[in-house]
């Protein structure tokens, strides 16, 4: 957009609670922020209000900066899955696994909520009765949730061979494998899915949805 006086920067936290001060410091210029990995939960109780769809699903990872320095916090991650999803979505995936459990999933539950899609969480402690383990994975469970959804950081750069601990020989052209991470383009859980057949897509096209929403709602 040749907006030659704009930056994007890191503000990489050791601590959650070392964010006023970068706050304070750069206050005059901020217009907006986003929030990643592990802070998407930890940030709400620093906002002085949240949208509502943000809200209900209990993460936030942008955040607009109002008059008076006051912060609103918003979930564009659900926005920009629901669009990389319905790119690629047969229609035919009606029940999904979420790995992960984290701020990202949550976002990624509440799209699959909203589109009629039955989910259960695996995590590597049980949980809830929505809650599986990865042990507790086996024939019958792949077989009946064919969309797998990789929310969690398993896989990333520099640990490219890394995968969720899945029995992938269960895997079938039917499934639809989604990975969030984008770095590198093609995990080894994509390449698993790939070698079964099954359709695989990576979160670059979520992370550019969400953006463009983010920066909408800077602009608003």
């Amino acid at each position: 957009m040749n907006l030659k006086d704009h930056e994007y920067v890191n503000y990489d936290l050791e601590d959650i609670n070392d964010l006023r001060n970068e706050l304070q410091r750069d206050q005059a210029i901020l217009r907006g922020l986003n929030v990643t990995i592990p802070y998407k939960e930890e940030i709400i109780p620093f906002l002085d209000e949240i949208d509502a769809e943000a809200l209900n699903i209990g993460a936030v990872n942008t955040i607009k900066i109002l008059p008076g320095n006051k912060l609103k916090g918003y979930n564009t991650d659900a926005y920009g899955f629901e669009k990389a999803l319905k790119s690629i979505w047969r229609g035919s995936e009606k029940r999904a696994l979420i790995l992960g459990t984290g701020g990202a999933s949550k976002a990624i539950a509440h799209v699959l909520h909203k589109t009629g899609i039955e989910f259960l969480y695996v995590s590597r402690k049980k949980g809830n009765d929505f809650t599986i383990t990865y042990d507790d994975l086996d024939m019958d469970i792949i077989t009946a949730h064919e969309l797998i959804i990789n929310c969690s950081p398993v896989g990333t750069f520099p640990n490219v061979e890394d995968c969720p601990k899945l029995p992938y020989e269960y895997l079938t052209e039917k499934h639809l494998l989604f990975d969030l991470i984008y770095n590198p383009e093609k995990t080894t859980f994509m390449k698993m899915g790939e070698k079964a057949g099954s359709l695989v897509i990576n979160g670059y096209s979520m992370l550019v949805y969400q953006a463009e929403k983010a920066w909408e709602i800077w602009n608003s």
